[in-house]
């Protein structure tokens, strides 16, 4: 099958030998001279009537007809595609140029930056596509003043999360995203357990148990927990709760066709939970980490949870299935009733939960869920920095009475359809007492068409943003 290259061979360390092409980062205002580009070049792109428009490219003529590099057009900074700092646009580059080594040259406001969305942009989905020959991309040699190591922490962990979400559910079920966690554990040194089939009703997941039973594929609950080598041992304790549905029938209230077309990303949660988690232990963040996925199929059998039926959670209050659509928020409730025991600091889910939060806001930017205004605003500020947008919607309390039920002390949806993104948040808010810090990510986990960021596919929405708010608030 195809390789893909690796981020390591994308993204080279300053020393490395051999002469690099330069490019050109070139904004509307200001131009190529502003930009550093030398009189000879700012006559071949005064040529081609190049201004600085954003995703503009020219190829740079050299001596002998060689190729000397390139400029890459900024625009005016408000593209909003991706969203954040011009410098993103370098996304681009990996996959246009023509292969080769190449060095980012004149002003660049954010190299670091920059760096990553060259190794964002170059990521390619081959597992499944035959043939020997390997993806060639352009290769970036870093400035000295960029954290390699940081970089590549960065983008080989969304790869491996993209990795994750595009894998089809024949090859991405409960058991093997237990092996992809178990896998980024043994990089790192963290310990893994699960709970697996009916030991999740002995050990008090029931949930998770009802939700998984009918597929043929067992349901689990995978718990990896990290501490930095020689880190405090009173270190912050982050948990992040990722939701693993790795196939979404709809159960007995079954989705269409066309709804089931995607199902394979509703694991996406429990990809952006690994992301974020295997950027936190590669960066040595001193925090106890911990990383909980319930695992499941939501399948049609004859012994799958009805609509109708009581399910008692891991706290002991029980819930009226409305919709066995509704699903996520059921296995989440078990996870979070556990994370929540430890009350740890901060407390973050990640969940493909509702289609109500695309109506909404669209696939590309994840509603966020915050009782703390400054958390809220820095994951905010956060996600544009790095462009990995979010958008807060609020806990409202006068859509809790949607979620009541005659018959158990609370149903999985409401009646009427309504505010749904904001109910399945109140849902999950309810199994959350005793952290100090909690946040809920309602994500797509999808990228709907290629964009300087990616290629079409599974994208681990929200991991960055998040990385760079925890590195504020526990430094490395």
């Amino acid at each position: 099958m195809t390789q893909s290259p690796s981020t390591a061979d994308l993204l080279l360390a300053s020393d490395s030998p051999g002469s690099a092409r330069r490019v050109w980062l070139v904004p509307e205002r200001g131009g190529a001279e502003a930009a550093g580009v030398g009189a000879a070049h700012r006559t071949w792109l005064d040529a081609q009537k190049f201004k600085g428009a954003a995703r503009k490219l020219v190829l740079l003529p050299g001596e002998g007809g060689q190729l000397a590099g390139a400029a890459l057009g900024l625009g005016d900074g408000r593209t909003g595609d991706p969203a954040g700092p011009a410098d993103l646009l370098c996304g681009l580059l990996s996959a246009q140029l023509p292969t080769g080594l190449y060095e980012l040259a004149g002003v660049v406001a954010e190299p670091e930056l920059a760096a990553i969305a060259w190794g964002l942009g170059a990521y390619r989905f081959r597992r499944y596509k035959t043939g020997n020959a390997a993806d060639e991309a352009a290769q970036l040699k870093l400035p000295a003043s960029v954290d390699r190591a940081r970089a590549l922490a960065i983008v080989d962990a969304v790869w491996m999360g993209r990795d994750l979400i595009n894998t089809p559910a024949s090859d991405m079920g409960p058991a093997e995203l237990e092996a992809a966690a178990r896998a980024v554990a043994h990089r790192y040194g963290a310990s893994v357990e699960a709970v697996v089939g009916d030991d999740l009703l002995a050990r008090n997941f029931p949930m998770i148990h009802a939700v998984g039973r009918a597929s043929t594929r067992a349901p689990r609950l995978i718990d990896l927990r990290w501490q930095k080598p020689g880190g405090r041992a009173d270190a912050p304790r982050v948990t992040l709760v990722g939701k693993g549905i790795c196939f979404d029938t709809g159960g007995l209230d079954i989705k269409p066709s066309s709804g089931m077309l995607l199902m394979k990303k509703d694991m996406g949660g429990a990809a952006t939970a690994l992301t974020l988690g295997s950027m936190i232990m590669a960066l040595g963040i001193d925090v106890r980490l911990r990383v909980l996925i319930p695992a499941a199929e939501n399948s049609i059998a004859g012994n799958a949870f009805r609509p109708q039926d009581v399910i008692r959670t891991r706290d002991g209050r029980t819930v009226e299935i409305g919709n066995t659509d509704a699903e996520g928020r059921l296995v989440l409730s078990d996870a979070l009733s556990l994370a929540d025991e430890e009350a740890p600091d901060t407390l973050l889910t990640f969940s493909t939960l509702t289609g109500a939060a695309r109506v909404a806001l669209g696939p590309d930017l994840p509603p966020v869920y915050s009782d703390d205004d400054a958390f809220a605003a820095e994951i905010a500020a956060a996600g544009l920095a790095v462009g990995d947008p979010t958008w807060r919607l609020p806990f409202w309390g006068g859509y809790e009475k949607t979620l009541d039920s005659e018959v158990a002390d609370m149903g999985n949806v409401a009646e009427g359809g309504f505010a749904g993104s904001i109910v399945a948040a109140l849902f999950l808010r309810r199994f959350v007492k005793r952290a100090r810090r909690f946040a809920h990510f309602d994500i797509y986990g999808w990228r709907q068409a290629q964009r300087p960021l990616g290629p079409k596919g599974g994208e681990p929405q929200t991991a960055r943003a998040m990385l760079q708010v925890l590195e504020r608030m526990y430094r490395v």
